[in-house]
């Protein structure tokens, strides 16, 4: 009877195992290097602990054409922001998994091409490009946009 219980246990066990390994990787299919809808910036997502963030890591055009120099967040909201490096900066943040509806969600999208930050959820399209919808309020009133992975 002992080894029937300890075999029932181990099998459950390793059951619940996998299954928590299958939603982990479907959750960390979204981590890599995106390259934008535009062509012009690609943005390195990763993953710590259970949220997404996304950096700014390569444009098509880094600098200025006004001053020489690296493109700065001059269109940010925030004057205190806007002497920031466009290179390195933080896009995407505070996005979770949900495994019902695989997406993630929860996130803000920050544009720097307007200066304004965004509600957003991302998902994968049937080709496996990555949904980025930005959004006010509500996700009927915004703008998608479709990712394609880096190799």
């Amino acid at each position: 009877m002992t080894n029937r219980f300890l075999c029932i246990f181990l099998t459950a066990l390793f059951s619940i195992s996998a299954l928590s390994l299958s939603a982990q990787n479907k959750a960390d299919r979204v981590v890599g290097k995106w390259l934008n809808e535009d062509g012009d910036a690609h943005v390195e997502i990763t993953r710590s602990g259970d949220t997404f963030s996304g950096r700014l890591v390569w444009l098509k055009f880094p600098v200025d054409d006004e001053t020489g120099k690296p493109k700065l967040d001059k269109k940010n909201q925030d004057d205190a922001l806007k002497t920031r490096p466009i290179m390195g900066l933080e896009m995407l943040s505070g996005f979770t998994y949900d495994s019902d509806d695989d997406e993630w969600n929860d996130g803000k999208i920050y544009d720097p091409k307007s200066g304004k930050t965004y509600s957003c959820y991302m998902a994968f399209d049937k080709d496996g490009k990555l949904k980025i919808r930005g959004y006010i309020g509500i996700s009927l009133i915004g703008r998608t946009d479709y990712w394609t992975s880096i190799k």
